[in-house]
């Protein structure tokens, strides 16, 4: 199964199932962006042509009949740096943990497989815009390259800065961007960490469980009440907002999505206005403009708030939307983040969680 010839961006799909095979053909004939090089059933299959056709960009089920999804991903990233996004029912199996396993295969993204024809506009627009975008990461032997590394320039933080918690979020592209800040923060790093990425319900518990491969610090999801605890990074779980509560609990809840979104980097934001000058907010990449209006009210209440700069950004939507609107003390490329974060905890006197919290264990 070809595409047309045309100047968009080269997709190879990776599929066993026909039906989803054709959805996914027809999504991306269909995207002016995309260009379809061909549609094939098996991993073995994809790892001959991959060298021959060049794709751009590879959709990738993970259970294939053969050889599965993750193990054609681990090859492929091996003996011919390819981006790829995972396209999978999260469903099917539990267990497989599909998020985890994939991205520490190589991929650079998981997306929810498309149930059936027609695919809902956003639901279609989401897959075709995910395969767009990652499709312009340079990978290099499972690792993304983020360009050389210049010299460190750490702006001193403000005067009147005294964090106990620090809030991070992201969207598309976040997962590496994640990766590349926690693994350079320290295992004796003072502080909590509240932590959203946009990403499918079923591929929160895995994205955890593989963030915590990647750090010296502790990863778990969130759960309700939870003491934070210095070190610790807590991750909003799918679909329950995750805030900051009275008493600095964690505090999860259902409400609505704020701006399409739950999780909500704004609804994080905002409920960690109130601490002031004891929060730090950073918001790297992703699409849209969650969070922006949050790290808004964090700055304007007295707290330090950081945006990834657009030259290490995947996608500069959300940091972009937030320096946009006023709601950025400091830009920083990506790898300035961590030493930026370290070099402020050593700055700066530590204060405690909320008087009695901290030290005890959840």
């Amino acid at each position: 199964m070809t595409g047309r010839a045309g100047p968009g961006v080269r997709v190879l799909v990776v599929e066993d199932s026909a039906v989803v095979r054709h959805v996914l053909a027809r999504l991306i004939r269909d995207d002016p962006r995309l260009e379809l090089v061909e549609a094939v059933e098996t991993a073995e299959e994809a790892l001959r042509l991959v060298p021959l056709l060049r794709p751009d960009v590879i959709s990738m089920d993970v259970r294939l009949p053969g050889m599965d999804g993750l193990e054609a991903t681990r090859r492929i990233m091996a003996e011919c740096p390819t981006p790829i996004v995972i396209v999978s029912d999260s469903s099917t199996d539990p267990a497989l943990r599909i998020s985890m396993n994939a991205l520490r295969s190589g991929a650079l993204s998981v997306v929810q497989k498309p149930a059936g024809w027609p695919v809902d506009a956003a639901g279609g627009r989401a897959i075709a815009t995910q395969l767009y975008i990652m499709s312009q990461v340079p990978v290099i032997r499972h690792r993304l390259h983020y360009g050389a590394v210049g010299p460190a320039v750490e702006a001193p933080p403000p005067p009147r800065l005294r964090p106990r918690l620090i809030g991070m979020a992201a969207s598309t592209g976040g997962p590496q961007a994640f990766s590349h800040v926690m693994g350079a923060l320290p295992a004796g790093f003072p502080w909590p960490i509240l932590l959203v990425q946009h990403m499918g319900a079923g591929f929160m518990e895995g994205f955890a469980a593989w963030l915590d491969t990647q750090t010296r610090l502790s990863v778990g999801l969130a759960r309700q009440g939870d003491v934070m605890r210095p070190g610790h990074v807590y991750v909003a779980p799918a679909e329950a907002h995750l805030t900051l509560g009275a008493g600095d609990e964690i505090r999860l809840n259902h409400a609505p999505p704020v701006g399409g979104q739950r999780p909500s980097a704004n609804a994080l934001f905002a409920s960690m206005a109130r601490v002031g000058a004891g929060a730090i907010g950073v918001l790297l990449t992703g699409m849209g403009e969650d969070g922006a209006v949050g790290l808004r009210d964090m700055r304007r209440a007295g707290g330090y708030t950081i945006a990834e700069d657009r030259s290490t950004a995947i996608v500069h939507g959300m940091p972009g939307a937030a320096e946009r609107i006023g709601a950025v003390s400091i830009s920083l490329p990506l790898e300035q983040i961590a030493p930026h974060l370290v070099a402020i905890a050593s700055a700066v006197p530590r204060l405690p969680l909320a008087a009695g919290m901290e030290g005890r264990r959840p």
